[in-house]
């Protein structure tokens, strides 16, 4: 099965997060969009590995994705290694994907920023006819990275005010992971996943200022990007 646009994240919910909005255009434009969760997210507090695959399943099926699968790489200690690049590498291989989306490169959480340097390794190895691993050699065209958790600029933004309410539909999905147990003593401590949908709602409200609309969300390019008509800028400087 080959795809058109592929994004790669640490865990599940991760995507619907970050790149939700994106999946559910490309989906509505007519592209075959897939997900790599790269582990089952089970040194998580809440929910169990078996219930956040539900849950992926169900977003997937919200986002519209052709394909979703899990790597089953070890939540919280992901790491950049020849045995976890080959799986990844392998998946790109046989998806074939145009586009990449992965997580930014730094951030809090070490399996965020692992993930990046996993994919971006895994599609250069995926190039290397030799190296040895099975399928055709094959390297996605664009790689873009997912500003979202990242305190910095994007240098592109994609507007998703027509598909915000399914992006946040597919979020909730994870209601193992967005909403408080009802049972919880008063004296538990809230965690930040409370109040995470908010906050990156939020963002996307801010991303959508950018390039005044008002939802989007935003990647980082580290390529220079070509412009051929310089009259019909999207997005006014005064």
């Amino acid at each position: 099965m080959k795809i058109d646009l592929l994004a790669i994240a640490a865990h599940p919910d991760d995507v619907e997060l970050t790149s939700g909005g994106t999946l559910l255009k490309m989906a509505d434009a007519g592209y075959r969009t897939g997900i790599l969760d790269l582990t089952q997210g089970e040194t998580g507090t809440r929910g169990t590995p078996e219930i956040r695959l539900k849950e992926a399943a169900r977003a997937g099926e919200i986002l519209g994705v052709s394909v979703r699968r899990n790597m089953k790489l070890p939540d919280a200690r992901l790491r950049v290694c020849d045995e976890y690049k080959v799986a990844i590498a392998q998946a790109i291989r046989e998806l074939q994907p145009n586009t990449l989306i992965v997580p930014y490169w730094e951030g809090r959480h070490p399996d965020h920023y692992t993930a990046a340097m996993l994919g971006y390794e895994a599609c250069f190895i995926a190039g290397l006819s030799a190296y040895p691993m099975s399928g055709d050699a094959f390297r996605p065209f664009k790689i873009l990275y997912a500003a979202a958790y990242a305190d910095v600029a994007p240098t592109i933004a994609v507007d998703i005010t027509k598909y915000y309410d399914r992006r946040r539909e597919a979020i909730l999905a994870y209601e193992s992971q967005f909403k408080p147990p009802k049972n919880a003593p008063p004296s538990a401590v809230a965690l930040p996943l409370d109040q995470l949908e908010e906050r990156m709602s939020l963002q996307a409200r801010h991303y959508g200022s950018l390039i005044e609309v008002k939802y989007a969300e935003g990647y980082i390019v580290k390529e220079v990007m070509q412009v051929d008509d310089v009259v019909k800028f999207p997005v006014r400087s005064i």
